[in-house]
């Protein structure tokens, strides 16, 4: 292998502008931008962009120096050695600078400041490649100048190596690592890098998540949010999310959009989800029954605690709480009674739930308005609680964490959120 020699290293920020000689000594032009081919590891300059409104460059083997004082070419400036830009070239300055690139170790989006360039020999070929970009603030600052103000600091740098190839010119630059990372990513921290992008990037961000990620992502932004992002999704992919949202999160979007719209999501849906979701959005606004979500767990009184166990085994992971197992009739599913895991986990294999459970269920009707679920909720300290129709038929449950985000407008506003939350003791719902 060819040694390698390093020419020199400059900062994109910095040779922009920089004068253009010929052999002659002929000033032909400063350095507008560089055309760029991203086929390998790094991306490579092509040519030299040396007047504004050209579409010809000089090829980076006419450069005889560069240093501080300017680039040199190696004979006279001539139309007739400019090459043409290609259709797999793109210029480093309107497609790759300030582009956003999601910072893997503080789980945010982070934008490319500045571009570190290198200008190598290896054997008689000569490359000036795109080593790494700069997310920092010096980064930032030296592009306009005042690289002094954070001389004390350390650049922040990610190598192009790390970052997969642009697919197109318009898309975001990627992580290789970044798949794999989103995946143990909490949801909520997905859902900050969202909220910062705009909403041609938030579709090509979705676009690279799995149905799951992205519904536990989507719910939890805000609903104008969710509602924007659906509204500009290819339809089969917005109806494959909303399958994997909670039914309540997902008559909740769909509510915000317009029927014609509405009706075409649910009808791309699974029947038994679509169902659910239809349910729900039947309820009018501000009542127990459009707060609540049909993803519960309920066991006929006639189970035993081994049959229960095995059973939750199979619902937990689709439903939203498992801190509190109902207990229902065999026939009309009406609600009997309320179990506690702690509960069923001590008791006897062969113990049947009927005997087990709690009576004094506190419950809330579908009718009820958010009032009422939030002082029964505040009142009994309740992680979760049910609700029933007219004939105490279990319809859903309503857990806190929906009741804050529904009927608390502001969390931040702490003496409101502290009025709601007292001290915590075992539920009773």
């Amino acid at each position: 292998m060819a040694q390698v020699d390093v020419l020199g290293e400059f900062f994109f920020s910095r040779v922009v502008g920089m004068p253009i000689i010929d052999a002659e000594g002929k000033k032909v032009g400063r350095i507008k931008d560089m055309a760029i081919r991203w086929d390998s590891i790094c991306p490579r300059v092509t040519g030299i962009k040396y007047a504004k409104g050209v579409q010809s460059h000089i090829d980076i083997n006419q450069i005889e120096s560069w240093d501080e004082s300017g680039l040199k070419l190696k004979s006279k400036f001539s139309a007739e050695n400019l090459t043409l830009l290609k259709n797999d070239e793109i210029y480093v300055s309107k497609w790759l600078m300030d582009k956003q690139v999601i910072d893997l170790k503080g789980s945010k989006l982070v934008r490319v400041n500045d571009i570190k360039i290198s200008w190598v020999k290896h054997g008689e070929t000569v490359d000036i490649i795109l080593v790494s970009f700069d997310i920092g603030l010096r980064g930032l600052l030296r592009r306009v100048g005042m690289e002094f103000i954070a001389k004390e600091k350390e650049s922040n740098f990610i190598g192009w190596q790390f970052v997969k190839p642009l697919e197109s010119k318009t898309a975001s630059l990627r992580l290789s690592q970044e798949q794999d990372h989103l995946k143990r990513m909490h949801p909520a921290d997905i859902a900050d890098i969202i909220e910062d992008l705009d909403h041609h990037e938030r579709t090509d961000f979705l676009d690279n998540l799995d149905n799951q990620t992205a519904a536990e992502a989507l719910a939890e932004v805000d609903l104008e949010t969710q509602v924007k992002i659906i509204e500009q999704m290819d339809i089969e992919r917005a109806s494959d999310i909303l399958e994997e949202m909670p039914p309540d999160e997902a008559a909740d979007i769909l509510g915000e959009l317009t029927e014609q719209k509405s009706s075409e999501l649910l009808n791309l849906m699974e029947p038994e989800e679509a169902r659910d979701v239809r349910e729900l959005m039947s309820y009018p606004e501000d009542t127990a029954g459009a707060l609540m979500t049909t993803e519960y767990i309920a066991f006929p009184i006639g189970m035993t605690a081994e049959e229960t166990i095995n059973r939750l085994r199979e619902l937990a992971p689709s439903a939203e709480t498992i801190y509190y197992l109902y207990v229902i009739g065999e026939e009309n599913e009406s609600l009997l009674g309320v179990l506690s895991l702690r509960d069923l986990i001590v008791a006897q294999p062969n113990a049947v739930i009927g005997d087990l459970m709690n009576t004094r269920i506190i419950s809330v009707n579908h009718h009820d308005d958010n009032r009422k679920v939030l002082e029964v909720v505040s009142k009994y300290n309740l992680l979760a609680v049910p609700v029933v129709d007219d004939q105490n038929i279990l319809q859903g449950i309503i857990t806190v964490d929906d009741v804050i985000e529904t009927l608390i407008p502001n969390r931040s506003d702490l003496k409101t959120f502290s009025w709601f939350m007292p001290p915590r003791r075992p539920g009773r719902g």
